[in-house]
């Protein structure tokens, strides 16, 4: 897998009838070694030892109904009530981070109304926080750290 913009981390695989497994240190098991994973797994290591994010209160595949159809965030941030409060979406470092990225997450938004949004490919990373009393969202110049987005509530 190839390096990317996020610390290195270090990784546990295994060959699996020919298929490379990673551990999900978040689900606690052996997931499909894919280039979305490689970038989930560094930009949650990245989240929990440089900006200070709590393992316990994220959460890798969360399943939402929108429209009717299942779907499934990539990785959750709760608040310590529980309450979602970040949505973040992964994509393989050779795509680009598009409108048609952010219009995906903007959907799964209007199911799970959080504050922050976070779109990586592993190389690009953006963040913008929702204002919901303007129906507008800023995009900030870094990554917050867990205390700046007031998720001990």
């Amino acid at each position: 897998m190839m390096t990317l913009n996020l610390p290195p981390i270090e990784v546990r695989t295994k060959n699996v009838n020919g298929k490379q497994k990673i551990w999900d240190f978040l689900r606690c098991r052996f997931v499909a070694l894919t280039p979305e994973e490689w970038v989930r797994q560094h930009f949650t290591s990245f989240l929990i030892h440089e900006r200070g994010y709590s393992p316990t209160l994220m959460a890798n595949e969360v399943c939402i109904e929108l429209n009717g159809m299942s779907r499934r965030c990539d990785t959750v941030l709760y608040s310590k009530d529980l309450t979602p409060r970040m949505i973040i979406e992964y994509k393989r470092p050779d795509v680009r981070i598009t409108q048609r990225v952010f219009s995906q997450i903007c959907r799964y938004n209007l199911v799970m109304h959080v504050d922050y949004l976070i779109v990586s490919n592993g190389m690009e990373h953006y963040c913008c926080r929702m204002d919901y009393e303007h129906q507008a969202y800023t995009f900030l110049e870094h990554i917050p750290r867990y205390e700046e987005i007031g998720a001990n509530r």
